[in-house]
């Protein structure tokens, strides 16, 4: 597995420099619990606030806008299978519908090499069980709590004058949360890869996995490339991420390994904002392959909402709060998109399906 590249400290504004890449992101995350202010607000003020960052862009996801469906399946391993009765880690094939992403609302906005990018999936089983997942390639959360966003939120704020932090408030939330200095200094030295096909993906929130006698084993999870590609400077262009990822599926199916990490003595299991020690234990409980790539036009993933808390019985959510207040946001910006209509996908591969890919089960639109 992937390790995080090493670095020194560069200072908080550094460290929120990188935080504001998906600052979207974990928006819907914190708000959708109702901890975006120190009042609850309405799924209605978040999907505002939201909109007031980014603008109004009627018929696309309120985040991760910029997106492309991919396909293809996953196949359990079977090395975890003692550890939980999901389907997914039996070793059998399932059906893949998945989605990549650039965090933030903006459709069309430009690939920069160091915005967060995601991989979205929905395993299905053939008796109608489903696992989905929403990972993306930073290595934890900046932030433990939905409270500790909002003040995220507010020190990162650009002002409209100069279209920057206000410094004044970045010190202020250095001063008032030294326990997130270890998260920050993670998110600013991580390495990025040269596209899509090379990333890491990871789970940043804990799930239960639940074994056949009732035991109880707490594990994040990551995709990880069967190739990675480290850049120096990786390509930039407006699409050129989705172009490439476009290239790659053309000539050859792309994969990845289901990485469990179980959680040692001692660690964290409801804060997203802490890493892991290297030294637990890690097991490879499959592989996906992808290998078609579709507009969202036509692509099975755009009726789909990737709540992680959709689980198949033997997996469990645990009680980190930033897991605990996705959902409501999912479903919101579900049903405000199906009322506006499909608008012009921002980005339409070039990509045939592969001659020799293996029918797919397509999945129909539906928010649950």
């Amino acid at each position: 597995m992937a390790k995080n590249a090493p670095g020194t400290s560069s200072g908080l504004v550094r460290w929120l420099g990188v935080v504001s890449l998906p600052c979207l992101l974990l928006a819907g995350f914190a708000a959708a619990g109702g901890w975006f202010s120190p009042h609850r607000v309405t799924q209605n003020t978040l999907l505002s606030a939201l909109q007031g960052v980014d603008g109004k862009h009627p018929g696309f996801r309120r985040n991760h806008a910029k997106g492309v469906c991919v396909a293809g399946w996953y196949e359990g391993s079977g090395a975890a299978a003692a550890l939980s009765t999901a389907f997914a880690f039996r070793a059998e094939r399932v059906p893949v519908i998945g989605r990549f992403a650039l965090a933030g609302g903006m459709p069309y906005q430009g690939d920069a090499p160091g915005k967060v990018r995601s991989m979205a999936l929905s395993l299905m089983a053939p008796d109608g069980q489903e696992w989905r997942m929403g990972l993306n390639d930073i290595p934890v959360f900046p932030v433990s709590t939905p409270q500790e966003f909002q003040a995220l939120q507010k020190a990162v704020r650009p002002d409209p004058v100069t279209g920057k932090p206000d410094p004044g408030a970045v010190a202020a939330f250095r001063q008032a949360h030294p326990w997130l200095a270890a998260a920050g200094m993670a998110l600013a030295h991580r390495q990025v890869t040269s596209g899509f096909e090379s990333d890491t993906y990871r789970s940043l929130n804990s799930f239960i996995l639940q074994d056949a006698k009732g035991q109880t084993h707490p594990v994040r999870f990551a995709m990880v490339p069967e190739e990675q590609h480290f850049t120096e400077a990786p390509e930039q262009g407006k699409d050129s991420l989705f172009q490439q990822l476009d290239e790659a599926l053309s000539s050859h199916p792309l994969r990845w390994n289901l990485v469990l990490t179980l959680a040692g003595k001692g660690e964290n299991v409801r804060d997203p904002s802490r890493q892991w020690s290297q030294n637990d234990q890690q097991i490879e409980a499959g592989t996906l392959t992808l290998d078609r790539i579709e507009s969202e036009t036509t692509g099975a993933c755009t009726g789909i909402t990737f709540d992680p808390l959709i689980l198949p019985p033997g997996i469990a959510p645990s009680d980190d709060p930033v897991l605990q207040a996705r959902s409501a946001a999912y479903m919101r910006s579900f049903a405000e998109r199906s009322r506006e209509g499909r608008p012009v996908p921002a980005f339409s591969p070039s990509a045939p399906t592969r001659p020799d890919s293996p029918a797919t089960v397509p999945v129909p639109e539906k928010a649950s």
